[in-house]
């Protein structure tokens, strides 16, 4: 999977490429293509890193932001994030948001 990283007031090293990639390939485990995927890397005032990622799957687009004073813990903050939105994207369809089934009133309620 090629995965695009960039990095704003840091230098993005083989190391952070590797983690975001592994992050990214997670996502796979739910056998979704995945289309474009990308990591925006910078680093904040006051030693705070801030990572936001992004990956389009069919149907929708996934979007994750995390700010951390330790970069990995940010990486893995997003992935985690991403993960949920897709988990929940991938069971959308068996959600049941609403019952229109008749319930019939209790028998016992009529008491003579």
């Amino acid at each position: 999977m090629r995965v695009e990283v960039t990095g704003k007031n840091i230098d993005v090293t083989a190391a952070i490429r590797e983690r975001i990639t592994a992050r990214f390939e997670k996502l796979e485990k739910w056998q979704v293509s995945l289309i474009n995927p990308h990591a925006v890397i910078s680093e904040e005032p006051g030693n705070k890193f801030k990572v936001e990622a992004g990956v389009s799957v069919p149907g929708t687009k996934l979007v994750a932001s995390a700010e951390h004073d330790d970069m990995y813990a940010a990486i893995n903050e997003v992935g985690q994030k991403l993960e949920k939105q897709l988990n929940k994207q991938a069971h959308k369809g068996e959600a049941r948001r609403a019952s229109h089934i008749d319930v019939p009133e209790d028998e016992e309620s009529e008491v003579v």
